[in-house]
């Protein structure tokens, strides 16, 4: 039972709650605040880990949809395209370039989800990301505050501290003039 209440008065110092009322990522930060443990992870790692054959595909699909290096490749294989069917004495796809535009259709329909499937997984690191960074800087201010805390302490103590060796220094000055007077 001590230690419910010792997690119950942190609890209740730091985040104005019971340790029971607390969110996960409260009581997390509370333990790791007082086991006295770092909470910083790569986020990163551990998210990148997660994932399956068809999503990593997915992400370099979209990261090179969204290049200099695609734009570039894809204008050059239009610019061939079009040379090719203008100098052929018969061409494979005549102006106005019908069956390329099906294969552009085709390539949009395909990489469209699969870039918002990257987007999507992007967005999900972002929130795993805001999640972390509050864990850290609640811990943070756990610290601060317990920092602020210790200081107060001392502070107190050396005050209490300073108080008494002065009225000592009174009591000493009030024998002193006792003595002089008598």
């Amino acid at each position: 039972m001590p230690e419910a209440t010792t997690s119950d008065s942190a609890a209740h110092r730091w985040f104005g709650h019971k340790a029971h009322d607390l969110g996960p990522a409260e009581r997390l930060v509370l333990a790791a605040a007082k086991q006295r443990s770092v909470i910083s992870r790569n986020v990163e790692r551990d998210f990148a880990g997660e994932l399956t054959f068809g999503q990593r595909i997915a992400d370099r699909v979209a990261e090179f949809g969204g290049s200099w290096s695609f734009i570039i490749a894809f204008g050059l294989f239009l610019l061939a395209w079009t040379v090719l069917n203008a100098l052929l004495p018969r061409p494979f796809d005549a102006y106005p370039y019908i069956f390329l535009n099906l294969l552009l259709s085709m390539i949009a329909a395909l990489q469209a989800p699969i870039i918002m499937m990257s987007q999507n997984r992007q967005a999900a690191r972002d929130r795993l990301d805001a999640a972390h960074d509050y864990e850290v800087n609640l811990k943070a201010e756990i610290e601060i505050m317990a920092l602020h805390e210790k200081l107060d302490q001392l502070r107190t103590r050396e005050i209490e501290a300073l108080l008494a060796r002065q009225q000592e220094q009174i009591e000493l000055l009030t024998r002193l003039l006792q003595e002089r007077r008598g």
